[in-house]
Order: C-alpha cells, then sequence, then structure tokens
C-alpha cells in the first residue's frame, strides 16, 4: 500500500511539473506576442527606416514594374477597393491602424496606393486634353495640380502614400467620413502616418487639401530626401503639359508642398 501511495505521489508531482512547463511555455508566448504587437502599434516618425538600397531614379519617378518588385505587396482586397500594391513596411503599418480603428467601429478601405509613371500620365493626360481642353495651357496645368499630380512628381510613385473612403473633402466634413477623419486626426501618427496635403492656411504650398490622402512618413520621408537630392526639373518631362513643370517650380512647390512633419 504504501509502494502505491509513493507511487502516485511520484505520479502527481510528474503532472505538476509538467503543468508548470506549459504555463510557463504559454506566458512566454503570450509576452512575446505582446511585444510585437506593441512594436507593430509603437511606429514613431522620428525613428525613420533603413534607406532603400534599391531606390534609383526610376523607382522615385515611377518607372518600374511594381507589381513584379519583392519589396511591395498586394493588398487583401477586403480592404482594398481595386487591386493595389504598396510597399510591404506601409502595409504592416496600415494593417495595425485599421485593426485599432476597428475597435473604435472605425473603418478603412484603400482606394488608390502605388501607381505608377504611365498610371500618373492617363490621369494627367486625361486631364488636360478632355476635362479642361478649354482652358489656356499655363491655366489649365494649374487646374490640374489642384489634385492631381504630374507624372514622375507623384509620391503614388513610391508606395509609402495611400487614398482612403473618399476621393472628396466634402465626405470628411460631417457624418460618418467625419468620424473617420477626426480618428486618423487623433490616431494616424501612432502608426507612423500623416496627412501630406493639410490645409494651407498656414502657408503650405502646392496642391489643395486632401482629407483622403496618407503617408506613411518613415519611409515616405526618405524617399522626399532622395527625391530632392537626385531629381531635377529636366527629369520631369513625356507628358501633355511637361514644360510648364519648370514655370510653376512644380519640385519646390508641389512635391516639397507638404505637411512639416513629412520634411527631414
Amino acid at each position: 500500500m504504501r509502494k502505491k501511495i509513493n507511487t502516485l505521489k511520484l505520479h502527481l508531482k510528474f503532472v505538476i511539473y509538467f503543468i508548470f512547463l506549459l504555463c510557463l511555455s504559454n506566458c512566454k508566448k503570450q509576452e512575446k506576442n505582446i511585444t510585437v504587437k506593441h512594436e507593430i502599434v509603437k511606429v514613431e516618425i522620428d525613428t525613420l527606416l533603413e534607406f532603400p538600397s534599391s531606390l534609383t531614379k526610376n523607382r522615385i519617378l515611377g518607372k518600374f514594374d511594381y507589381t513584379k518588385d519583392s519589396t511591395f505587396v498586394l493588398i487583401p482586397l477586403e480592404v482594398s477597393s481595386k487591386t493595389t500594391y504598396l510597399r510591404k513596411e506601409v502595409w504592416i503599418a496600415f494593417n495595425a491602424l485599421q485593426n485599432a480603428a476597428k475597435k473604435d467601429s472605425i473603418n478603412f478601405k484603400i482606394i488608390s496606393g502605388t501607381r505608377d509613371f504611365e498610371h500618373q500620365k492617363r490621369i494627367w493626360n486625361y486631364k488636360w486634353n478632355t476635362k479642361y481642353k478649354k482652358i489656356s495651357p499655363l491655366e489649365r496645368a494649374k487646374k490640374i495640380l489642384q489634385f492631381s499630380a504630374m507624372p514622375s512628381t507623384s509620391r503614388h510613385h513610391w508606395g509609402t502614400d495611400l487614398d482612403l473612403n473618399n476621393l472628396t473633402n466634402n465626405y470628411f466634413s460631417s457624418g460618418q467620413g467625419l468620424k473617420e477623419y477626426n480618428w486618423l486626426v487623433k490616431n494616424a501618427s501612432k502608426f507612423g502616418f500623416y496627412q501630406p496635403y493639410t490645409s494651407k492656411e498656414n502657408g503650405r504650398t502646392g496642391y489643395n487639401e486632401e482629407k483622403w490622402h496618407w503617408s506613411y512618413a518613415p519611409l515616405s520621408i526618405l524617399y522626399l530626401e532622395y527625391y530632392n537630392k537626385n531629381i531635377n526639373i529636366s527629369d520631369i518631362d513625356n507628358f501633355d503639359g511637361f514644360e510648364f513643370a519648370k514655370d510653376l517650380n512644380i519640385i519646390s512647390n508641389y512635391v516639397n508642398g507638404v505637411h512639416s512633419k513629412l520634411l527631414k
């Protein structure tokens, strides 16, 4: 009898020790998950990413195939309105932002992400030759530049910027749109995102305000720095009306006409 009791005690000790090891393992896993989640959410604008070694003039000008670039990722259709690509770092940060927003009953859908030179050229040339064709050339360029960039000057070439939910400021001025915009103003910077084209009342030059356009600063700051060091007015060509880029000081007034937080 005593031998059986001792055997049971030994088995019981083994079971208790096994449960202890199992709990310890789970705790470590939970602690690791919490840490990873915290690191993804806590994106500080002062912590820039490593400079992209693959960045070239053609890439900054949108003259490359981002669909075959390993640094870009196809965005799931449940969070995008069409086939959309972004830099991988931007997608990770946006996904964290989206998950946080859902907890506050806010949902974001990406309606535009990366656009290459040819895509931007189609937008520009349509407005040049059809939508605003009756306006004199210089004024036509100014009209288009209220909301659309010249090819080779768009931040959408970089894969760092995205448009959310609606392409009109009116949508974000009331109702659900206002709730979405207020959430972004309050929380987007926690994930590294900033609105590049804010109100021009503070002296910002270039494009009109775009409440739907958000930029991933830890990466786009590096892209803008590269742009200013390597691109000049002669690189902006091969689309209708490109000759007005110089008259309009397109790089200083428009490419650099962004929120001060996006200027290094």
